[in-house]
Order: C-alpha cells, then sequence, then structure tokens
C-alpha cells in the first residue's frame, strides 16, 4: 500500500501530548480545561485505533506476499488480505475527515409549530416525542426546558436539552450533537387533521433549531453590559395567567439581537438561568457559522444547513412514509421511526456527508 496519511502521523504526535497533559494534576484544577483536552483526546482517540488497524492490515498483507512468492499457498490468503487492508485504509481515510469542533458537546433542540395552526402544534409534540424516545434508545437523558403549549394538546415552541450520560470525555463521533445536527430545518408533515371532518390529506409544517450546549460557561463570557433583561408575569395557552408574580423572564443579547424568554420555571432566578443556558447556546452556535462563512477554506457540511426555512424531511401518514430530501432516505416504517427508531435516519445524514466530504477532498488532491 502506498497511501500518504502523513496527516494521521502528526494527530498521532497531538494525542500523545494531551495524554502527557492530562497525567498532570495541575491540568484538572481548571475544570474547563481539562474538559476540553479530554474531549480533543477522545477525538483523536479513534484517530490512533484506525491509524494502527491500517498499519497491522498493511503490514499483515505485505508480510503475507512476501512469503507467497515463495510458497504458493500463501496465494489463497491474498485477496482477503488485500480487502482487509483496503476496508481499513477506508476507515482511517473516514476518520481523518476533519470533525466538526462541537460534535462531542450536548444539544438543545427547539421545536416551533410553523404554517398549518392547531395541526402544526400537534406535529411539533408528534416530533419531540419522536426524539425524547430516540433519546431513550441512545442513552441519553432528556430535560424540557421550556414549552408553550397549544390549545389542543400540542406545542406552540418547545425547548428540550439532550445530554450524554457520564461524567468522562465522549467521543464527538458519538456525541449527541453529532447526531442531532443534521436535524435542523424544516419537517413536513402529511395526514389527515384531528379536526379534519372530510378526511382531506393536509400539510403543514413545524422547525427544528439545534444547538450545541456550552458545558462551561467560563468558555463563552457574556458581559453583563450586552444584555437587557426584561421581566414579565407568564401566561399560559390562550394568554391566561400562570403565575401572579413577574416570574418570567426575556433576555436580549444587544450585539447580536438574540432573543431568549423563559417562563417555565417558578422563580424568576431560575428562568433567568436556564434563558442564560439557551443564549449561550445560541450565541455558540452564531459565532460557529459566522466563523464558516468567513472562512475561505472551511469544512462545509454538505448535508447540514444553516438555512432555517429549508425543508428537509416529509413524514407521510397515509402512505407510512418518511424521506429524506437532502440524502434521498426513503423507508415505510414512518411509524417505527416517530417511535424513536430515528438512527437509520440519521446514518443516512452522517454518511453521505461523509462521502461528499472524501469525494471532494479526492477533487482537491
Amino acid at each position: 500500500m502506498s497511501e500518504d496519511f502523513g496527516s494521521a502521523e502528526q494527530l498521532l504526535a497531538e494525542h500523545a501530548e494531551i495524554e502527557t497533559q492530562l497525567s498532570d494534576p495541575s491540568v484538572h484544577a481548571d475544570a474547563g480545561r481539562a474538559r476540553r483536552l479530554g474531549r480533543r483526546y477522545a477525538e483523536l482517540g479513534q484517530v490512533v485505533a484506525a491509524y494502527r488497524g491500517w498499519r497491522q492490515a498493511t503490514q499483515d498483507l505485505a508480510d503475507a506476499t512476501e512469503i507467497a512468492e515463495e510458497d504458493a499457498s500463501f496465494a489463497a490468503e491474498l485477496a482477503g488480505l488485500r480487502t482487509a487492508a483496503e476496508e481499513a485504509a477506508e476507515r482511517l481515510r473516514r476518520v481523518l475527515i476533519p470533525r466538526d469542533p462541537d460534535d462531542a458537546r450536548d444539544v438543545i433542540l427547539e421545536i416551533k409549530a410553523g404554517e398549518g395552526g392547531d395541526e402544526s402544534a400537534l406535529f411539533a409534540a408528534d416530533l419531540l416525542r419522536m426524539y425524547l424516545r430516540y433519546a431513550e434508545r441512545r442513552g441519553w437523558k432528556t430535560e424540557i426546558i421550556e414549552s408553550t403549549p397549544s390549545d389542543l394538546g400540542g406545542y406552540k415552541d418547545v425547548q428540550v436539552a439532550l445530554k450524554n450520560r457520564g461524567s468522562g470525555p465522549v467521543d464527538p463521533a458519538a456525541g449527541v450533537f453529532a447526531s442531532l445536527k443534521y436535524e435542523g430545518g424544516v419537517h413536513r408533515v402529511q395526514r389527515v387533521p384531528v379536526t379534519e371532518s372530510q378526511g382531506r390529506i393536509h400539510t403543514s409544517a413545524a422547525g427544528v433549531l439545534v444547538f450545541p450546549e456550552v458545558d462551561d460557561p467560563g468558555e463563552l463570557e457574556i458581559d453583563q453590559n450586552d444584555l437587557r433583561i426584561d421581566v414579565y408575569r407568564s401566561s399560559g395557552p390562550g394568554g391566561q395567567s400562570v403565575n401572579t408574580t413577574d416570574s418570567a423572564v426575556r433576555i436580549t443579547h444587544l450585539p447580536t439581537g438574540i432573543v431568549v424568554a423563559m417562563q417555565n420555571e417558578k422563580s424568576q432566578l431560575q428562568n433567568r438561568e436556564q434563558g442564560m443556558r439557551v443564549l449561550r447556546a445560541r450565541i455558540l452556535a452564531a459565532r460557529a457559522e459566522a466563523e464558516a462563512a468567513a472562512a475561505s477554506v472551511v469544512r462545509r457540511s454538505q448535508v447540514r444547513t444553516v438555512d432555517r426555512s429549508e425543508r428537509i424531511r416529509t413524514y407521510n401518514y397515509p402512505e407510512n412514509r418518511i424521506a429524506d430530501h437532502r440524502t434521498g432516505y426513503k423507508a415505510y416504517n414512518l411509524d417505527a421511526v416517530l417511535d424513536g427508531d430515528l438512527e437509520p435516519v440519521v446514518r443516512s445524514a452522517i454518511e453521505a456527508d461523509e462521502a461528499a466530504q472524501l469525494a471532494a477532498a479526492g477533487s482537491d488532491a
């Protein structure tokens, strides 16, 4: 095998350097730094494993080829060893694709009802259940941060936090954001609404926003002078008051214009803390998008979009069909997907993105 993976050797050196740093007790005195180093160490770990696997596979093939020149009985093994070496090289090529630096992060996911009125709000509730059931299958922890119910039992707007369990470093490939970042966009549903008496199929939509969560508040400093904080009385569906005190909080980040409103918690302090949590996530996402747009050469996902208005997926109830318009994925198990069997859909987005990036890397070589 003549393939050149020199970039992998540089990453192996970085992995060894981080391992040395993590063995220094003083590093762990700074929790934020230790967390960032641990995240990078976990990310590089898969590069190390893939590189060693490739080296072993290529060495096995070289040894067998040399022996086969003297002993013809070894020739029969060459085809299998060559396939194993090619697969190892492909695995290494994939893990060498530059990862999104936020892949290992937890997520704040927001679902907003769109066109379709009450039916859209009911669909938003269906999407929330789908993500909660998917998180359960993945072993993630979930927390409803804020919600605005609709009159018929759906959601006009709901925000949920999804977190990896455990306190140790997370392999970025297994991170919550690595899986859910492709969910952002417009989700369209085609079905007979519960309010439809004639049995006609309607089309409505809900929007999904996905933000990587800032796990260390010190990582993203926000100047308090850049904030405008308003308090008001919280209200429920239809505008009725659900609290007799001014506990609801609206936080505006003046430099970016980002606005976050919280009213689910009973105290103003709790709502402010939750609001700052969401605000940090949105600012982090906005900065990442701005940096990507400004960079002359940047890893750009071919599947993930920052266009909040792009229709990414259709859920067709009469045909029990789910279709992803970015990847071409289509299946007739919508009932199972809505019950949390989302992994094949997520995997199609990941694989399409990787394939596009590998193709782009090949054309640039």
